[in-house]
């Protein structure tokens, strides 16, 4: 299972798959000068309202959870996490 950390400001959210058009809402506000956009829960509730505005620091983080104990990886190994600092230009 894919969950998707949103870091805004030092603080984590997690979210559920798809993150697509969360990310295009946020960079949309960021663009405009500032906007709020609502972070949806990562299970059931109302979610929460962020105010984005330019320069804030916003970072994604893709972390897969779980997963298939015969996919014959190593007891070892860890989740892959990718890095995703799309918004690191704005």
């Amino acid at each position: 299972m894919i969950v998707h950390r949103l870091t805004v400001d030092g603080r984590d959210y997690f979210l559920p798959d798809p993150v697509t058009e969360l990310r295009g809402q946020i960079l949309e506000a960021i663009k405009a000068g500032g906007g709020y956009v609502t972070i949806p829960p990562l299970r059931g509730g109302p979610g929460l309202d962020i105010l984005f505005s330019p320069g804030m620091p916003v970072s994604w983080t893709q972390i897969d959870v779980g997963g298939d104990t015969d996919s014959g990886a190593d007891a070892g190994e860890h989740p892959v996490t990718i890095e995703d600092d799309s918004f690191s230009g704005l």
